[in-house]
Parts: C-alpha cells; sequence; structure tokens
C-alpha cells in the first residue's frame, strides 16, 4: 500500500474524515510527531491521528482510509515494545474517548469494555465486587484493555489467570473499509470466507506447528480455530497486533482477587538457580513466580542473601492464610535464603523494582543505553535454565550485555541489550545477534514473543520458528481479514526488516551545543532526550501514594503534556536538522529546531516539578529539557513578560524590599494590584504574595549583634538566605535559627547576597543564571566545603542539581552542591543525639516535589516520626510550583493539581492536624486556594520548643 505524503493528497484526507467522524482530525505536526514512536526501537511518521469518538466514528474512519488507500494502525497507550503501534498512515488514537466500562457483572464475573480503558481503571471498578482483571503487565497503570488484546499481554500473575486471550470472550471488530464483526467461540462470520476452508484445509499443520508453552505468543493464533479448540476467533484474534481489524468493544472475564496476599522472596547464586527453581514452586499453586538477578537491583533492597531472587505472590480469605501458604513456598523452595513478606507497604516496595525494570534496565551500572528488541522470548519452564546460559554465553559472544528479568514461572524473560543502533557496524550486530538468538529459541522450544508480540522487531524471523509453510498461512489469515492490506503493514504478514526504521538513524550524529552538562549522558544531549523509551509511566491517570510525575498530564489527559510526549517532539525537534545543521534528519516532523512553537507550547505547561527525574524508571529530566529549550528559544529574542518579572524574582525582590511596607499597601489597592498582575504577566486569580518587613539575615544579625563571631566548625550551623525565606517567609528561618540552637549548633547566614538561580533556570535564563551562580561560589570564598542549611526545597534542589549540572566546568560547583542539606539531614548528621519536641498530632501536607525528586524526604519522615507527628504527606505537586502557577494562562492546571491530592487531604484532615509544607510554593498554594496556613517543618517544630522571654522580644 503507497504511502501517501503528498501534502494535496493530505489536505483532501483530512477533509474527508473531518467530514466522516465526530472525534478530533490531528495532522499538525505536533499529533504526528507524539505518535511516530512507541516503546521500541522503531519509529514510522504517521500522515495523521484520529480520536474517534465511538464505534461508528471507527467504521466511519476506517472506510474513509480505505477509499483513499491509506493506512490504519489503531494505538492504545503505546506502550508496545515491537513498533506495532507505529505507521505511515492514520494513527486511530482509541484512548481518549473510547474509554468507558460499559458493564460489569458481578454473577457471571465478566465486563465489557472499550479498548481504550486502562487496565487499572478496569481492576478498580472490579476490586468492589472481590474480583479483578487477571493479565496485569507492569504497565497496568496505563495500558488499554485494546492493546493488551492486540499483544496477547500477560503479566506477573498469568501463571495463576493465563494471558488476555485465556480471559477474553467476545469482541466487536471492525475491519478495514468499515464493517464490524462479532467474534466469539464456534462461529465464523460470513464475511470472513474462506476462513472455515483455510482451517480444514491445514489441519495437519495447524496441529502440529505450533509449539505447547504457556507463553507463545508469536505469529498468530491459528490453532485456536481447530474444531477440537471451538473454533476460538476471540482467542485467534487476540495477538494479532492491530492487522485484522480495529476492537471496538470486548467482554472479558473477571477473576476472583485474594482479600490478602503475602510475598515469598528467595535468593538464589544466580539467576539459572533461580530459574532452574521456579517450576518447582509451581505445584504450590503461587500467584506469581517473578525472577530477576542483581544486575537489575541499583540499590539494596531488603532483599535476601543472593544474586537473583524469585518473588513468589500468594493469596488467602485472610493475612494468615496468605503468609502460610507463602512459608510453605519459603519452607520446598531451595534458596539460599528467603524471607515473607506480609505488610503491603514492604511488598509495594519490592514490586516496584520489578515494575520499574523495563526503564531501568534500559541503562546498564555504568550508564549505558541498553534497548530492547529481545524484550520477551519463552521457554518451557523446565528449559529456562539451561536456555539462561546459553543465552548469557550468546551475549558475551557478541560482545553485548544484559539484564535478564522476567516472568521464570512461565519461562518468559525480558531484557534490554546494549546494542549500538547508531552506527551500521551496530546496526548489523543487531542484525547478526537476533538471528542467532531466534534459533536459540526454537532450539530450546520457544517463542521469539512471549508477551509483548512480534511486531517489526521479530516478525521477519517467524519462518525460523514456525517454518515456511505456517508463515504463508499467517499471510493468507491475513489476506481473509484485510485483502487491502490496510490494517498495520509491515507487522506480522509480509513483515518489515529488523533493522529497518530505527528511531535512532534520523538524529544527529554529533552531539548539538547546549548549556547544561548532562554528566549522565556524556554531554550529549540527544543522548539525554533518548533515554525516554516510552514506558509512559508518566501516563498514569492516579498518582502514586509518595510519586510525583507527571502532574499536567493527569490535569489535562493530553499526551503532549507527558513526559513522554514532550520528549517525543524534543526527539522530532533533534531529527529535523535545522540543530544538527550536518544535513540529517530530513525525516524529522519538527523542523524549526530551536524555534519550534511545537515545542514550546508542550513545554509551556511542564511544571519543572522534576518528578520525572526520579520517578521516571530511566530517569528523563524534563524540567532541566525545557530549561535548555527556553534558553535557546528566547536567545536574543523577546520574552514572555514572566521571564522578566518571576524569572527575575531575586533581583526585584532585593530592590523592593526596603519599601516592603509601602508596596504590600498598594497590593492591597485592587485596581493597582490587576494592573501589576497584567503588567508582569501574572494570572489575575493570583494574589501578590506579602513582602517582609524585616529580612531574614537582617533579623540574624541584630540577633547576634554586628561583631564578628568565630566558633569551632564543629558548632557552626550556616543557613542559606534563599529569596523567599530572605524577603517573603523570613518566619522559617527564625523558626530553623531556634531549632538549630536547641540542637546545640551556633546559626550563622552563609553570606550576603547568595543566590542559587533557580527562578532564572526555570525560566530558561541560563546565561544569567551562570553569572549569578559564579558570583555566589565567589563570594562564598573560603566557607565552600561547610554543610549549610537550605530551608526552601527548590533551593537546595537547584544548588544540588542544577548548579554542577550548569556550571560543569567549575569544580566549586561540585564542592557546594555536596554541601547542601535540609534542615532534617542537617541534624541528623550533626546533631543526632538531639531530641525534638514531642508534638503528638496528626500531620497533613505535602512532601516539595523538588525535595522528592533531588534530595529525598527520608530523614524529614524519621524527624517527623521522632516528633511525634503521625500521618502521610500526599504526592503529586501542588501546582504552584516556582513561577508556573503565578504565570498567566496558567491557573487551571495550577488549580488541577492542587485538586489532585494536597487540597483533599487537607480538607479531609481533623481539628488539630498540623499543615505542613516545607515549600514557600506549597504553602503559598494552600493559602490562595484553601484558604488554609500551612507551616514549614521548622516552624512547628520551634514552636514545640519552650521559649524564653528572650526570645519574645526578639519577634517583636
Amino acid at each position: 500500500m503507497a504511502e501517501r505524503q503528498n501534502p494535496t493528497e493530505r489536505a483532501e484526507l483530512a477533509r474527508a474524515l473531518r467530514s466522516a467522524v465526530r472525534g478530533e482530525v490531528e495532522f499538525g505536526a505536533t499529533a504526528r510527531a507524539l505518535t511516530t514512536m512507541d516503546a521500541s526501537n522503531y519509529r514510522r511518521v504517521p500522515l495523521g491521528v484520529v480520536a474517534p469518538r465511538d464505534a461508528d466514528d471507527v467504521a466511519a474512519a476506517l472506510a474513509v482510509c480505505r477509499a483513499h488507500g491509506v493506512p490504519v494502525v489503531p494505538r492504545g497507550g503505546g506502550t508496545s515494545i515491537a513498533g506495532q503501534a507505529t505507521g505511515t498512515g492514520v494513527v486511530l488514537d482509541l484512548t481518549r474517548h473510547l474509554n468507558g466500562i460499559l458493564a460489569l457483572d458481578p454473577a457471571s464475573r465478566t465486563a465489557v469494555v472499550q479498548p481504550g480503558v486502562i487496565l487499572d481503571g478496569l481492576r478498580t471498578a472490579a476490586a468492589p465486587h472481590g474480583l479483578t482483571f487477571g493479565p496485569d503487565p507492569s504497565t497496568h497503570s496505563r495500558c488499554t484493555l485494546g492493546g493488551m488484546i492486540g499483544n496477547n499481554s500477560c503479566g506477573a500473575h498469568s501463571v495463576a489467570w493465563g494471558t488476555t486471550a485465556d480471559n477474553v470472550h467476545a469482541l466487536a471488530v471492525t475491519r478495514y473499509g468499515g464493517d464490524t464483526l462479532r467474534l466469539d467461540r464456534g462461529t465464523v462470520p460470513e464475511a470472513l470466507t474462506g476462513l472455515p476452508e483455510l482451517i480444514r484445509t491445514h489441519l495437519a499443520p495447524l496441529r502440529t506447528g505450533f509449539p505447547e508453552l504457556p507463553r507463545r505468543i508469536s505469529g498468530y493464533a491459528l490453532d485456536a480455530l481447530l474444531p477440537e479448540r471451538g473454533t476460538d476467533l476471540a482467542r485467534a484474534f487476540c495477538g494479532s497486533e492491530g492487522t485484522l481489524g480495529v476492537v471496538t468493544e470486548a467482554t472479558v472475564r473477571l477473576v476472583e482477587a485474594p482479600a490478602a496476599r503475602a510475598l515469598a522472596v528467595l535468593g538464589y547464586a544466580d539467576e539459572a538457580a533461580a530459574a532452574e527453581a521456579a517450576p518447582g514452586l509451581l505445584p504450590y499453586h503461587p500467584l506469581t513466580v517473578e525472577g530477576m538477578a542483581a544486575d537489575l537491583v541499583r540499590e539494596p533492597a531488603g532483599l535476601p542473601r543472593g544474586a537473583a531472587w524469585l518473588f513468589a505472590e500468594t493469596g488467602g480469605a485472610t493475612p494468615a492464610e496468605a503468609r502460610a501458604h507463602a512459608e510453605r513456598i519459603l519452607r520446598a523452595a531451595d534458596a539460599l535464603d528467603g524471607t515473607v513478606v506480609t505488610d503491603p507497604a514492604g511488598q509495594r516496595a519490592l514490586w516496584r523494582i520489578r515494575e520499574d525494570a523495563a526503564g531501568t534496565a534500559t541503562r546498564m551500572p555504568d550508564g549505558t543505553e541498553a534497548w530492547p528488541g529481545w524484550e520477551d522470548c519463552a521457554v518451557p519452564p523446565a528449559r529456562l535454565g539451561p536456555y539462561l546460559r546459553d543465552f548469557r554465553a550468546l551475549l558475551a559472544g557478541h560482545g553485548l550485555r544484559g539484564t535478564p528479568y522476567g516472568h521464570f514461572g512461565d519461562g518468559c524473560i525480558h531484557v534490554r541489550i546494549d546494542f549500538d543502533l547508531l552506527s551500521t557496524q551496530g546496526v548489523a550486530r543487531f542484525r547478526r545477534f537476533s538471528e542467532e538468538l531466534a534459533d536459540l529459541v526454537v532450539a530450546h522450544g520457544g517463542s521469539l514473543s512471549g508477551e509483548h508480540g512480534d511486531g517489526q522487531a521479530r516478525a521477519e524471523l517467524l519462518p525460523r520458528m514456525y517454518g515456511d509453510e505456517l508463515v504463508a498461512l499467517f499471510s493468507r489469515f491475513k489476506d481473509i481479514w484485510d485483502p487491502d492490506g490496510g490494517m498495520n503493514p509491515g507487522i506480522l504478514a509480509r513483515p518489515a526488516r529488523l533493522d529497518e526504521n530505527l528511531r535512532f538513524e534520523v538524529l544527529p550524529k554529533r552531539p548539538v551545543d547546549v548549556a547544561f552538562g548532562y554528566p549522565h549522558d556524556g554531554g550529549d544531549f540527544s543522548a539525554a532526550v533518548r533515554r525516554c523509551v516510552g514506558v509512559a509511566k508518566c501516563r498514569t491517570a492516579e498518582p502514586t501514594d509518595t510519586g510525583v510525575m507527571c502532574p499536567s498530564f493527569r490535569a489535562t489527559g493530553e499526551e503532549a503534556h507527558s513526559t513522554r510526549g514532550r520528549a517525543r517532539l524534543l526527539h522530532e525537534m533533534l531529527a529535523g536538522g535545522a540543530i544538527a545543521g550536518d544535513g540529517r534528519g530530513t525525516g524529522g516532523v519538527i523542523t524549526e529546531g530551536w524555534r519550534s512553537t511545537e515545542v514550546r507550547d508542550a513545554l509551556d505547561l511542564c511544571l519543572s516539578c522534576k518528578g520525572c527525574r526520579s520517578d521516571c524508571p530511566v530517569g528523563v529530566d524534563m524540567a532541566t529539557y525545557k530549561a535548555e529549550f527556553l534558553h535557546h528559544h528566547y536567545r536574543h529574542r523577546l520574552r514572555p513578560a514572566a521571564h522578566y518579572t518571576m524569572g527575575r524574582l531575586p533581583m526585584w525582590l532585593r530592590l523592593a524590599s526596603p519599601f516592603a511596607a509601602a508596596l504590600n499597601a498598594l497590593a492591597r489597592v485592587r485596581p493597582l494590584a490587576a494592573l501589576a498582575k497584567r503588567l508582569a504577566g501574572v494570572a489575575p486569580e493570583r494574589g501578590i504574595p506579602v513582602l517582609a518587613r524585616e529580612t531574614f539575615t537582617r533579623w540574624l544579625n541584630r540577633r547576634w549583634g554586628k561583631g564578628t563571631f568565630i566558633f569551632s566548625n564543629g558548632e557552626v550551623a550556616m543557613v542559606w538566605p534563599d529569596t523567599f525565606t530572605e524577603r517573603l517567609s523570613p518566619e522559617v528561618g527564625r523558626a530553623a535559627v531556634r531549632v538549630l540552637e536547641a540542637a546545640g549548633r551556633h546559626t550563622i547566614p552563609a553570606g550576603r547576597g547568595l543566590c542559587c538561580g533557580l527562578t532564572y533556570v526555570s525560566t530558561g535564563q541560563l546565561d544569567k543564571a551562570r553569572t549569578v551562580m559564579r558570583r555566589t561560589l565567589d563570594r562564598l570564598g573560603g566557607t565552600l566545603g561547610t554543610p549549610v542549611v537550605v530551608l526552601e526545597p527548590s533551593c537546595a534542589a537547584t544548588l544540588r542539581a542544577d548548579l554542577p549540572e550548569l556550571l560543569h566546568d567549575d569544580p566549586r560547583a561540585a564542592e557546594l552542591a555536596s554541601s547542601v542539606r535540609t534542615l532534617a539531614q542537617y541534624l541528623e548528621e550533626y546533631a543526632p543525639d538531639w531530641q525534638p519536641p514531642r508534638l503528638d498530632r496528626p500531620a497533613v501536607g505535602q512532601t516539595h516535589c523538588h525535595q522528592h525528586a533531588v534530595l529525598g524526604d527520608a530523614a524529614e519522615r524519621r524527624l517527623r516520626e521522632r516528633a511525634g507527628l503521625t500521618g502521610e504527606l500526599s504526592g503529586g505537586c501542588c501546582g504552584l510550583a516556582g513561577n508556573f502557577g503565578f504565570e498567566r494562562g496558567h491557573w487551571e492546571v495550577s488549580a488541577a493539581c492542587a485538586e489532585e491530592s494536597l487540597l483533599p487531604s487537607v480538607r479531609a484532615a481533623e481539628p488539630g492536624t498540623e499543615v505542613l509544607a516545607d515549600g514557600f510554593s506549597c504553602r503559598t498554594q494552600l493559602e490562595q486556594l484553601g484558604g488554609v496556613r500551612a507551616r514549614h517543618l521548622a516552624e512547628v517544630l520551634a514552636q514545640g520548643l519552650t521559649e524564653g522571654p528572650a526570645d519574645e522580644r526578639e519577634e517583636g
């Protein structure tokens, strides 16, 4: 089928689609760039994207595309790992509207769903009835049921509940051209002319040509159409990867969810030993038998002794029953060491290691990139140990490295391999390895795909697994369904070569000129952008208990406002050739380089919360990428007003500070305040913060007098006079001084005129940021290296992360970064015996997103616990996020972020609950949107200390 790239033809197609469907039809650069890739190594540029509103829209879109001879690719969450969710024609986005649960019947244990339903949404709906959907891939928080059907997804619990195909009763499917078929067991629609004859005349190969193993996902499941298997057309459709038709409705089976669960964690000498032990656990009927080796675990996580581990989850009607089941497995297992975890939080922490593996495995321990492509081969479980040994030997023979992990109980292994997919020689080695690995898998009686489908990564090699006769039947099966070849061509039947359409070939060959150092990516901005492999954890619709990423996506639901979406746009910007200047990238969708309005608009709603820096499994740091982009985009150009006002806030506040009383009075005059906000680019809904009448450092100097104080280094606590503590909330600084002195520390300011450069960084004024940072380092002089307490989390994060990455050529930056401590960190390290006052009351609030992402909050948690402040603080982001929530045009998203977790938790709090927020932005958001005064932890602790008359006089 010919690809239509002619602008006139593309415009005609867009007009025809807009007149035929009620959903959105988007042929612009942004929509196309967002769908060039899935979570694979492949990239194909579509003509446009259609978001159908219902099944009729799907049929209409398919009819138009057939009339115009344009291929169609159905797309769910875009987390496919083999390239099957990319295409050159029209992409059908089935997540935007076709995402309803139409029926849920607890009696029959079935649900009727649309294809865009997120798996976790179905599980949440089924949970009150004690039910769940059995297959649960690690992307359960963002993958769709339609995508799971297309790939025949499995997940960790398939040893108990099978694959998606095992849990599908019936499907409504629309074919290329627009006709809709009902697929179930025992009947073949008349429209599929020739299918009964195809089966009848090829019974022998269909009965003998498919290996028997629990994770055979490769190819079409034609053996499901055998008469002795009930001619199950719905089952045969599962795993067809969008090549036969589009699912518009599915009736699926639900299973009973155990009321309680326990986790037996078993340690082994190596992964082969763990693999050989896995089949022996199956007779005990665990819910899961998952395996991973030490090279996947970057930090100790409370795992038992060993270099590889099995996770065997058990269920029961009560916690005691689940635990007893897990203990039986522990006793029966021939393991080096083991433990049973029953605490839900402990189980979640362990499962998080496993679920994030699809991302963390994309970086080797030394930072080398690793890629999918041979992500999920499966062999009979009894052959898994020998297969892993042969697999490791094959890797070594090609000079490659990988970190296998996965569903050991089903014989299915996931692995990311450090292929060089950037050079001609590296791609050639990728092909040779792929061919030899396919032969190895077949030699062990396995399947090239055990979960994620063949896509472009493996379909070319299907003859090695099935032979030419069965593969020819696959093509005939495809032709019966899709005689025009319009459904996802190049996938499964008559596939593209596995080394074509690689997403890296369009990127610049040379590093582009950038401001940040990107130390974890070899200084290469392209490598930083390549970090996003598309696993889409940023597209999770609900925040995790403590996570942050990605608040703008949760507020808008738009791919362009997810971390992945922005990374895709940056990838296409690099591919456009305008930045590299070397004639490459002519196939890029974004052609204006750093001047791109598409990238600018997508980044506009990025809160720079830094949540992705810690929550993204591969450490995508969109806040840094945004600052980099804004730096280049506005270079030698007029900036938005907010960049000159809020972006240079430290300068303006320093000038305004002597006139604080008068300016505060003027800000209370509504017409003047409205005019000031309009000129400054501030959202009209925002209140103007009150300037402090006395700065923190002036108070501290007045407290001690003007003399010079000399203390031993062991007693001095240097406090960083950040702009917010210094000029907007000095009460926080005063409280911190009291706490530090109670802990036996003499407190002095770190210096005058110091600035971390936060506001300049967040608005992309990186030349100015570097000037400010260097001036700060100069002024610190001989005190560099002395621990410094930074009370504002965003400033602490800037000093810890942005400073050394922006001044990567100045060793003093790294020295200062290593000296930064939060108040809790400082007290824990330098006053470990100090006992905080006992407050003994519940607390709510929010951990600052920058602290979560860069600094961590473990010390704060321990300090709160010692002080008797109970309860968990909210995850997510407050939505103000420094200048973001103040800028005109951001009010709605800012408020939506606050309403997600923070404000509801505060409203639900009992009287007397302490509201904590260490960040000035968080406190301001709570005050302006919730009418609540939140306090820094330092203020709460200071109040709990016994205050003497002298202290009271100093406050006055």
